[in-house]
């Protein structure tokens, strides 16, 4: 048991839950867990708990769920914990009140190779770029966000048949490994911390907002096939009229480019839609049409030809 470090976890999704569990797992003493207040979800709007919450519990883990971490309550629940140490993952922005509380500071895990895809989205950004490679960080918090030194960093090939959720979960496992290779280094008082590189061609993690899952004819083929998968499982990309959300999609060879520029094509012979580009076509494998479930191509096919009938 590494009983000499007292640790604050923040968190709350199932990316941060993975890293607490391994913390727990190796034998750190977690003092408490502070993620997000329970909220509605759901038709019957029950009260819905953090997958960190839920991790917490399990592990019988003190949990706070301030709704305003400037709180002074909160400030002086923290205070009474005396933490040697802070870690911080996948969630919100926290005041210097709270980040430099715990004596040797908080060091927070970010899902990409900093300085590049700094924000709130490093994982869908990387595959709608095109990259082939990422990575996760960890880095000790200062003012400006995502702009710390980096203790150590990892790198994760992107294949191109990775999604945002199966990058994700590569680098949730990644993330869990180098949280634990850098608690061993703060365990010891001795870890690296390397000032990001101020280079200008830096690419930016914003939020992915409704608006931009809607996809463009003035795409390439491949640009399109990124963004498909850079938005899949979640929100999903619209197609450009927004008759459609695609989740997978495949670059169709070129004897199967049976539609225009533009255009959706469906072939029920081989049970395949493709929408066309001025180079190229990609077949649409996955879809989900307005207001109804997601679906295969071939379901879909099969709607359409029983709607026909």
């Amino acid at each position: 048991m590494h009983k000499n470090l007292r640790i604050v976890f923040f968190g709350t999704p199932g990316f941060a839950a993975h890293s607490l569990q391994k913390i727990v797992g190796a034998g750190y003493n977690v003092v408490a867990v502070v993620t997000a207040p329970d909220k509605p979800a759901g038709r019957g709007m029950q009260l819905h708990q953090s997958d960190v919450k839920e991790s917490a519990l399990r592990l019988e883990l003190p949990i706070l769920q301030p709704t305003n971490l400037k709180d002074p309550h909160f400030l002086e629940a923290l205070q009474l914990l005396k933490p040697d140490l802070g870690i911080v993952i996948a969630f919100r922005m926290l005041p210097q009140t709270i980040w430099s509380l715990p004596e040797l500071g908080t060091f927070n895990l970010h899902a990409s190779l900093l300085p590049q895809y700094r924000g709130a989205a490093p994982i869908n950004h990387a595959i709608i770029n095109g990259e082939t490679e990422t990575g996760v960080t960890t880095f000790f918090l200062k003012h400006e966000i995502d702009t710390g030194d980096i203790v150590l960093q990892q790198k994760v090939a992107i294949l191109p048949t990775d999604n945002a959720g199966t990058l994700h979960d590569k680098l949730m496992t990644s993330g869990a490994n180098l949280v634990l290779s850098t608690l061993e280094l703060v365990e010891k008082g001795n870890w690296p911390e390397k000032p990001q590189s101020m280079q200008s061609n830096l690419k930016s993690a914003p939020k992915i907002h409704p608006e931009f899952c809607r996809l463009d004819n003035l795409l390439s083929c491949e640009e399109a096939f990124n963004k498909i998968r850079g938005l899949s499982p979640f929100p999903g990309a619209w197609l450009p009229d927004e008759s459609m959300k695609v989740y997978a999609a495949n670059i169709a060879e070129l004897d199967n480019q049976n539609s225009k520029p533009g255009m959706i094509s469906l072939d029920f012979t081989q049970k395949k839609v493709f929408w066309g580009f001025a180079h190229g076509a990609l077949e649409l494998v996955e879809v989900q049409p307005k207001g109804k479930k997601r679906m295969t191509a071939k379901e879909y096919l099969n709607g359409e030809a029983n709607r026909k009938k």
